[in-house]
This record gives C-alpha cells, structure tokens and sequence, in this order.
C-alpha cells in the first residue's frame, strides 16, 4: 500500500547559535570579548536528521514540539523551507522554543541547550495517522524527552505494526547515566540503533554490562582512545553487544570511519577524506544517509559508505543542514570510499 511519506521524524527542534571561537577560559564579572563568528542555525538532532532526508529526496514529515514565540517560527519555516512537512509539528502554548548555543574552538566545540517545551514533548505528539503513513520513523535526542523516551517503545511498535521499519539516535546523555530501565525496552522494537563510537561504548557498558564485550579484546581497527586502558569496550565490541539485544547497530566512527554489527557479522567502511568547515550535525546527516540508503534498497556494505559519504560532505559549511549533499553528490562520493571490511 502506498504511503504519503518516506520517513517521520520524531524530536528535537531549536535554533542554534553557534560563536567562535571561544577563547581558553571564559571570564564572568561583565567581561565582553570578541569572537571570528555567531551564526543562528537550524538546530535539534532530529530535525538535523529531517532536513537531511528530505535533501536525499526522502518524502519527510517531522513530528515534536516547539513554543509560541519567535524561535518556534524560525524551525517551523526552517524546516519548511528545506522540503519537511511540519503540519505535525505541535506549539506549546505556555513552553519556550528549546535554545542550543554551541561554543566553538578548534575541532571542538561545548554544548549549551535551554531545553524549554523538550520535557512536555510526548507520545501526543505523534500523529497516529503518520506512524501508518510512513515507511520508516527515525528518532533522535533520546534522553533529552524523558517523556517521549518513556513512550517510544510503544510508538514503534505501533510503527512496526504498520510495516514501518525504526531508528534511534539516542545521542549523548547530559547525565551520563544511559538509563537501562529507560532505554532497554525500546530496543526491542527498534530496527537500528545509530550511536557514535562514545555513545556505544557506554551504551554497552550499562546495557550489556556482562556481554563477551571486554578490554582483554582490544578491537585492532576502534577510534583513538579504544584501547584496553580505557575501562569501556572496545568500539566493536560494544556494537556486537548491542547487536545481541536486537538492532542493527551503526555506529559513526569519526576518522576511523563507521562500522556495523547485526549480532553475527561485523561491517566497516573507511572515513571520507574531508578538511571540515564545520562538524556540528555531521552525525545526524550520516543518520539521514543510512537511513536513504536502505529505503533505496542498497546492501550494508553500500549503505554504510552512503551515510559517512553523507556525514563528510554535511561539514562542508556552517551548520548542520547547510552543506548537507543531494544524492547524486553523495552516491558519487561513496563510490570513492574504500570498500568496507567484514569479519
């Protein structure tokens, strides 16, 4: 049966304002310095991850909150503009816009977010309609929503029911908890779980604490600061255990690359060479890119090199959906990646 869209969206929607960069150490007491750049953006992983979508050519509607003031109306037309269907998206009628300011220096950067109508946002937020309209529901900022986390299981299954496929990009934990009563049975109705190398890592820590994952197996390939004195498992360890609690895990491995584990078999492809304008987003739009790829029916292999093809190229200005490719660009640039490795 046909559906309206591609892809529903389920998140977090702000601007952000991104300044730098910032010098060493911040002084208080009044003190104005001057910094190269302030840019207000398109903000919020998930709507990062709709805008990317909808440049692949995706059929994308988004689903979250945002408040009654100006910055609300700077996401709605945002969003808008870069092809997002947004008649779900919800106002709130007492609730502020959420608010990210990131603060810049070198290849780093701090993240600073005012989480305003982000508590509130919910299951009611989520057409049912949709979740039978889609053929796949993506979610991201999943601990920023403790509200919708605590629902998320069940709109997914809802999803899956229809015939929907799901993701999650849970990133990170501002209290680094990783809160398995909270995250574990969402799992189990999630198709593919889309972390980074340090999200995996601690993921698998609280998650599958007593999994064959482990230090006294370093992973020969893993990102810089995988080896065994690190405590945490090894980047492909912690995705194999991951895999064993039910999703396909994807995980975006910075300049190593990106790796997958569907419980048996290790997949990896080789970083894009690329001189970065900007990473802000660069996660999401790989989330965008995997998920394209596989509604376009590419293989793992395939699928894999799309996304980091999709990540490298979204760095290529300021912001996450300014540079983010079409899918011609990004096809083009997967096809020069190294073929990925199994094992």
């Amino acid at each position: 049966m046909p559906r309206s869209f591609d892809l529903l969206v389920i998140g977090d929607a702000n601007p952000d304002v991104v300044v730098g960069p910032v010098p060493p150490i911040l002084e208080y007491g009044q003190r104005e310095r001057l910094v190269a750049s302030g840019r207000l953006l398109m903000g919020g992983s998930a709507a990062i991850t709709a805008c990317g979508a909808a440049r692949l050519g995706l059929r994308v509607a988004f689903a979250g909150r945002v408040g009654d003031d100006a910055a609300g109306a700077f996401v709605r037309t945002a969003l808008a503009e870069r092809g997002v269907d947004v008649t779900a998206l919800a106002t709130d009628p007492e609730l502020p816009t959420p608010l990210t300011t990131v603060l810049t220096r070198g290849d780093d950067r701090a993240i600073l977010t005012a989480p305003g109508c982000l508590a509130a946002t919910g299951a009611q937020d989520v057409p049912d309609r949709l979740l039978a309209d889609c053929r796949h529901v993506h979610a991201g900022s999943f601990f920023l929503m403790p509200r919708l986390a605590r629902a998320l299981g069940d709109l997914f299954a809802r999803a899956r029911g229809h015939g929907a496929a799901t993701s999650l990009d849970t990133n990170d934990d501002p209290a680094q908890r990783w809160d398995p009563e909270l995250l574990g049975p969402v799992l189990t109705s999630t198709d593919v779980l889309l972390p980074n190398a340090a999200e995996a890592r601690a993921l698998a820590a609280t998650l599958a604490p007593a999994s064959p994952a482990s230090p006294a197996s370093p992973d020969p390939g893993s990102s810089e600061g995988d080896g065994p004195e690190c405590g945490p498992p090894a980047t492909a360890a912690a995705a194999a255990a991951l895999a064993r609690l039910g999703p396909l895990v994807v995980v975006k491995d910075g300049a190593s690359g990106a790796l997958a584990h569907d419980g048996v078999t290790l997949t990896r492809t080789a970083a894009v060479p690329a001189d970065p304008v900007d990473s802000v987003g660069a996660g999401d739009s790989f989330d965008a890119g995997f998920v394209a790829a596989v509604l376009h029916g590419l293989d793992l292999p395939a699928a894999l090199s799309f996304a980091a093809a999709c990540g490298a190229l979204s760095t290529r200005a300021h912001g996450g959906t300014a540079a983010q490719p079409t899918w011609d660009e990004a096809r083009a640039t997967a096809l020069t990646i190294r073929p990925g490795s199994h094992a």
